[in-house]
């Protein structure tokens, strides 16, 4: 049913104030009917905003934007997480070869030691393994060959030095013929021995 100036008449209402509400309800008719096509203007350009969104999206070898960004994302994240290993093993092996070369292993079997122990298992706190004294433990139990221990040992008296390499008599005769003979010498003059 439409607003008329009749239909308002006939519900009993004064000539000026139909005019009023007639201006009234055109301003507001005309309001919505700027807002329809300007909506309606709108929603006939969506096909071709979402066309444009669409070949934005798209590279020149037809691959989707979002894709090669995920794709991306994916390789850094990848990255990050190998540096983050690379850096833990390193930080276990310097405080495992540390543990190493207290225990006494040999500096030169610590690079093998390392190449062959699983340090998966190994925890790390404040830049030490957990448990180190039982670590420790193991280590000179199950590496006890490389560990280098230190000795003193006396001269070997099955073989006692030489002597005669210094100008002296030999050693064939003793403290009292060689003092005798260092006397005679001193007071004859050297006898030569005929060899």
């Amino acid at each position: 049913m439409a607003l008329t100036r009749r239909f308002l008449s006939a519900l009993g209402i004064e000539a000026d104030k139909i005019d009023e509400i007639i201006t009234a309800h055109t301003d507001s008719i005309e309001g919505l009917k700027e807002q329809r096509d300007k909506y309606k203007a709108d929603a006939d350009k969506l096909p071709e905003v979402q066309k444009e969104l669409d070949d934005l999206k798209k590279q020149g070898n037809g691959e989707d934007w979002e894709s090669k960004y995920n794709e991306l994302k994916t390789e850094y994240d990848q990255y990050k997480t190998d540096i983050e290993a690379k850096e833990t093993k390193t930080a276990k092996e310097k405080a495992y070869s540390d543990l190493l070369k207290d225990a006494g292993v040999s500096e030169k079997r610590i690079a093998s030691i390392l190449r062959v122990t699983n340090l998966d298992d190994v925890e790390l706190e404040d830049g030490k393994i957990k448990g180190c004294d039982d670590v420790k433990k193991s280590i000179e139990s199950e590496w006890s060959d490389f560990i280098v221990r230190q000795e003193e040992q006396g001269a070997q008296t099955a073989t006692p030095p030489r002597n005669d390499l210094g100008g002296g008599r030999p050693t064939g005769q003793s403290r009292a013929a060689q003092l005798a003979a260092q006397y005679h010498d001193n007071l004859y003059g050297a006898v030569k021995e005929d060899k």
